[in-house]
């Protein structure tokens, strides 16, 4: 009988660890949704300002795809470095 008493506690030990273990892996997968967005956000954001920076310019200078253009890589590059900055910090 005191076999089965301590099976019994032994297995409500074990189903708590791992229903804690569930409700920390849902808590997990909402975080990687969000980084995924954050990098997501952070790269459309770089070019989406780096081409409307370079539209003002070209409609200043009147020199109409040569900026857009050059701006829009500008603006990729730095979303790319955002991009890689925030997941080295993300790693530590």
């Amino acid at each position: 009988m005191g076999e089965k008493k301590d099976f019994q506690t032994r297995l409500e030990i074990e189903k708590e660890k791992l229903n804690h273990k569930e409700d920390k892996n849902k808590a997990n997968r909402g975080l990687f949704f969000g980084n995924a967005f954050r990098l997501g956000t952070e790269l459309v954001a770089a070019v989406a300002v780096g081409t409307i920076i370079g539209f003002i310019l070209d409609n200043w200078f009147d020199t109409k795809p040569l900026f857009i253009l050059i701006f829009f890589f500008v603006g990729f590059a730095a979303g790319i470095l955002n991009v890689v900055r925030t997941a080295k910090e993300m790693q530590k």
